[in-house]
C-alpha cells in the first residue's frame, strides 16, 4: 500500500462477490466489492481494481481458477469470500472447504498483501426450508476466522448482528444480497479495514414495519420460493450444472475503477 492508500485491488470468491442481487445481467452487476473498490478509490483516486468471482464457485474452484491470476495482478488488498456453495451441498467436508479458503489467504498475505473477508450469516433465519444447513454456516464461520487469525486477514464480522437477517436486505432468491444488503455488506468491509470515513452504522436494525405473519401467508411464501428458486437450484444438481457453467469474471483485468470492464459490467 502506498502513502496514499491501496494501488491494486484484486476480489475473488463467487456469486456474492460478483454482485448477484444488485443489478442484473442485462443491464451489469455491483455488489459489495465494486461498493468497497469505489470507497477505496475516495481515498486512493488511482485505485485499479479486478473482481475475478464467478457465481457457482465452490471453494476449491475459486482457489483453482482465480488464486494464480490474482497472484499474478501483485495485488496490495484482496477479498477472498468463498464456501457457501460448498454448504449448500449435501456430503460436504468443512475442513476441506477451510482448507481452500486458508490456502488463498496464507498466498495472498506472503505476497504483502492486506486481505479481508466476511462471515456468513445463518441462513436458516432467512430461509425456514435451509435451517437443517444452518449449523454448517456457523461451523464454517468459526473455522474461516481462526484462519484468518493465523494469517492476519481483515474479518469484517458480518454475521454478528440481527440486522444481517432482515428479509429487507435480501434478494427474492434469498440467497444472495439486494442492493440495500450489498451496501451494507461493502461498509462492514471498510469499517473492518480503517477506510476513512466508515463507521458501524450498517449495523443498526432496519426501520420496524408492519408484517403479516400469519401461518397461512409464511407458508405460501415458502412455497412460492421454493417452486421458484429451490426447485431450479436441485434440478441443476440433478443434471451436474452449474449457474456459472460457461461464465467468466466480469471484470478479469485491473481497470481504474471510473472504468467499465466491458458489455457485461457496468463502470463502478
Amino acid at each position: 500500500m502506498s502513502s496514499s492508500g491501496y494501488l491494486r485491488y484484486v476480489a475473488l470468491g463467487d456469486s456474492h462477490t460478483e454482485g448477484l442481487g444488485d443489478g442484473d445481467d442485462v443491464h451489469g452487476l455491483r455488489g459489495w466489492a465494486d461498493r468497497l473498490a469505489e470507497q477505496v478509490a475516495r481515498h486512493s483516486p488511482g485505485l485499479l481494481y479486478a473482481n475475478l468471482a464467478v457465481r457457482g464457485r465452490k471453494a476449491g474452484q475459486v482457489r483453482s481458477g482465480q488464486l494464480a491470476p490474482a497472484l499474478a495482478m501483485r495485488p496490495d488488498l484482496a477479498t477472498v469470500v468463498a464456501g457457501v456453495n460448498d454448504v449448500l451441498r449435501p456430503g460436504c467436508d468443512l475442513d476441506e472447504v477451510a482448507g481452500h479458503v486458508e490456502a488463498m489467504f496464507a498466498a495472498l498475505t506472503a505476497q504483502g498483501a492486506t486481505v479481508a473477508t466476511l462471515m456468513f450469516p445463518d441462513v436458516g433465519r432467512i430461509t425456514p426450508l435451509a435451517r437443517p444447513i444452518g449449523h454448517r454456516v456457523l461451523a464454517l464461520n468459526a473455522r474461516i476466522r481462526e484462519a484468518a487469525d493465523r494469517h492476519g486477514v481483515v474479518v469484517a464480522e458480518t454475521a454478528a448482528h440481527a440486522a444481517a437477517t432482515d428479509p429487507r436486505l435480501w434478494s427474492a432468491d434469498r440467497l444472495h444480497a439486494g442492493p440495500l444488503g450489498h451496501a451494507r455488506i461493502a461498509a462492514a468491509a471498510a469499517q473492518a479495514l480503517g477506510l476513512p470515513g466508515s463507521d458501524d452504522k450498517w449495523t443498526l436494525p432496519l426501520p420496524a414495519e408492519a408484517t403479516d405473519i400469519s401461518l397461512w401467508r409464511t407458508v405460501g411464501a415458502e412455497l412460492r420460493w421454493a417452486g421458484t428458486f429451490l426447485g431450479p437450484w436441485i434440478g441443476r444438481r440433478l443434471r451436474g450444472r452449474s449457474s456459472g457453467d460457461g461464465r467468466q469474471a466480469k471484470r478479469p483485468a485491473l481497470l481504474p475503477v471510473s472504468a467499465s470492464a466491458g458489455d457485461t459490467a457496468p463502470s463502478v
